[in-house]
């Protein structure tokens, strides 16, 4: 009868694990306030290089970011100046810039804030933490790397066109 009673539980709670959970999504969710208030100033530039190609307001960058958590990489496409959240991370591009067809070797890069919103070491309320600011490069990632246990962020693109091409180009080629 004991032998009866027990199967029963047993029998029911290995019946629900038949269905499996449903696959992880990243979801887009609004900047905070307190990010809102102090937007990333982009500094103005002069130079010759600067005259070239797509005006920095009309380039686009793609970005990636993994959650290593639950493994979920999404790509993020952004405009300079732009911010976006994406559950406890939100990050900012201040600028992309690639090398004009002409120049050797190539390369891609994004200028880039990162937030976490997460509980500081004291154990006190969550704040956000900026985890990184600066420049990322798509084929030389090793210059300058996101360090965080639980997010990864690098470049994949930064649409932009030269004098002579004709449509904005990327510099993907995978």
């Amino acid at each position: 009868m004991r032998l009866v009673a027990m199967m029963v539980p047993v029998t029911l709670l290995l019946s629900a694990c038949g269905k499996e959970a449903p696959e992880p999504a990243p979801e887009e969710t609004e900047i905070p306030e307190e990010l809102v208030k102090a937007p990333l100033q982009v500094a103005k530039h002069t130079n010759d290089s600067e005259s070239v190609g797509t005006p920095r307001e009309e380039r686009v960058a793609t970005l990636a970011l993994l959650n290593k958590r639950n493994n979920l990489t999404q790509d993020i496409e952004m405009t300079p100046g732009e911010s976006k959240r994406f559950g406890n991370v939100v990050i900012r591009l201040a600028t992309c810039e690639r090398t004009a067809p002409w120049e050797h070797p190539s390369e891609t890069g994004a200028f880039v804030q990162v937030l976490v919103h997460e509980r500081s070491a004291d154990n006190s309320r969550a704040e956000w933490h900026r985890i990184f600011s600066g420049w990322l490069f798509k084929n030389s990632p090793s210059l300058n790397v996101v360090q965080h246990p639980i997010y990864d962020v690098w470049v994949k693109d930064c649409a932009m066109s030269f004098p002579g091409e004709e449509a904005p180009a990327s510099s993907s080629s995978d």
